[in-house]
């Protein structure tokens, strides 16, 4: 394939990846603690890896070879989104750094939703049903209505025939992980990711709000704006093929005529 027309279909299969992050992101604008998607370019050592791969397997054109999944991807917004406080005693929001870990029916996830609930079992779970890990394992509770410290602690009140004002000890604390690379998380559905290569530590310095949601970091106007950058983009790249597309049919007429 000519190098014009490699180029052009390069930034073409960019736009049309921009585009489904910008539909991603719109469909999740409303998603407790969702954290938007962009497109970014790999590392230049990835690249000159992946061309010289292509090369060695005969690639038609150093432009062609350039372009493949792996020379673009696709990256986490991990700036934090805004608050929505709701009075749900066992919602939470974290307002530092951070995932609640979930421990799955596939293995050991993360989160940033905080929209908790108390299943039959007395155990605090997610909306779908899998259970919140404290620092000791699964967290059981004897009330909907539990108060949640900023560090995770969760307290629960006085039982019937006791002092209001008496100490109570925690019966839990919420497990809070960082990543020393969150790039390397991967998205598996519900609001939950798998770990990836990032080295998992416990975070000791969480900040949790009680009676609050993690707001989606999605700002609409922004990804309007993505999407017509991109579109304009597009059109343009279909008018280089197609002018170069008329340049090529008539310098082949004229060879023809010189003939």
């Amino acid at each position: 394939m000519d190098d014009i027309f490699a180029i052009a279909s390069i930034g073409m299969q960019q736009d049309l990846a921009k585009v489904d992050r910008v539909a991603t992101n719109m469909a999740n604008v409303s998603t407790p603690a969702y954290r938007r998607e962009v497109l970014g370019a790999a590392p230049f050592v990835e690249l000159a890896r992946l061309s010289a791969r292509s090369g060695q397997a005969g690639a038609s054109s150093p432009a062609e070879a350039s372009f493949d999944q792996a020379s673009m991807r696709v990256l986490l917004d991990t700036r934090p989104g805004t608050l929505k406080v709701t009075g749900e005693p066992l919602d939470v929001a974290l307002t530092s750094e951070g995932f609640f870990e979930i421990q799955t029916a596939n293995g050991t996830a993360y989160t940033r939703q905080g929209n908790f609930t108390v299943d039959s079992r007395g155990r605090l779970v997610t909306a779908q049903g899998d259970p919140v890990m404290g620092r000791g394992g699964e967290i059981y509770l004897n009330t909907t209505t539990p108060v949640i410290d900023a560090q995770g602690n969760i307290t629960e009140p006085a039982a019937p025939g006791q002092s209001s004002g008496a100490q109570h000890a925690p019966v839990a604390q919420l497990k809070v992980v960082t990543f020393d690379d969150e790039q390397s998380l991967a998205r598996i559905g519900d609001g939950l990711y798998a770990a990836g290569s990032g080295l998992k530590v416990v975070a000791d310095a969480a900040a949790i709000h009680q009676g609050a949601l993690e707001n989606s970091n999605v700002n609409a106007m922004r990804e309007m704006m993505q999407l017509m950058q991109s579109t304009r983009h597009f059109e343009s790249m279909q008018k280089v093929v197609q002018n170069y597309d008329g340049l090529l049919e008539t310098a082949i007429h004229k060879l023809g005529d010189l003939s």
